[in-house]
């Protein structure tokens, strides 16, 4: 199982991009490098406060409510997942690999501790309890490499399936849109659920297209 941020839009989550593109004149494939928390801190963290507040008003839906439903009654179960909203957790899926990070997790710069922290507002400057260090968002940021222990876990999880879902996904974004790849070439049906057609439709198994809100429930329907 695959998602992307198209089963999340449907909850109303919001790309992290202002109305025009900007948010307070800023790009945000500029504030979510590890360049631009360096420079100023307080500025990237003011950022993500805000995407806090806007995600910590929309829930699960229909969609995500289905995959707990299929994790139930499938024993060998994982869900791999691009997005960073904490939603697939939240609406009660288990064996979730989050390989692009929790928005509402953070990390410490110093010691590495990882904790969730579900305050919409975390402040300027927010500091580890244990030691002290400058806390992070723990999400990967555009120039760092996914974690390879959870990276490793979602390649070995898709090339051992036998069926893989991939729902709400563009498959542009590297390495996550390879994964259903290695499902195919491993001998698993693919399909694919989403709004439009992606480069990868041609070599699904099977491709739907319209909203994952509506097509995924009907999965597991009696």
């Amino acid at each position: 199982m695959l998602t992307g941020a198209g089963i999340s839009a449907e909850s109303g989550v919001p790309t992290f991009r202002g109305a025009d593109g900007l948010w307070k004149n800023h790009r945000a494939t500029d504030l979510a490098t590890p360049q631009a928390f360096a420079a100023d801190p307080e500025l990237v963290w003011e950022f993500y406060n805000w995407r806090r507040g806007l995600i910590g008003k929309v829930t699960f839906n229909a969609a995500h409510q289905a995959l707990v439903t299929l994790e139930e009654r499938v024993p060998a179960f994982t869900l791999i997942t691009q997005n960073v909203d904490g939603l697939h957790l939240l609406a009660g899926s288990r064996n979730v690999l989050e390989i692009h990070g929790n928005l509402w997790k953070v990390r410490c710069t110093r010691c590495g501790r990882i904790r969730l922290d579900r305050n919409p507002d975390m402040g300027r400057r927010p500091v580890c309890e244990e030691c002290g260090g400058l806390l992070r968002p723990h999400v990967v940021w555009f120039g760092e490499s996914l974690d390879p222990d959870l990276l490793g876990r979602a390649v070995e999880a898709a090339r051992i399936s036998q069926v893989m879902l991939v729902i709400g996904t563009s498959a542009v974004v590297q390495p996550a849109a390879s994964l259903a790849l290695e499902a195919k070439a491993a001998g698993a049906r693919v399909a694919e659920i989403n709004l439009e057609p992606t480069g990868q439709s041609g070599t699904m198994d099977y491709a739907l297209h319209g909203k994952a809100g509506e097509i995924v429930p009907r999965l597991v329907e009696p």
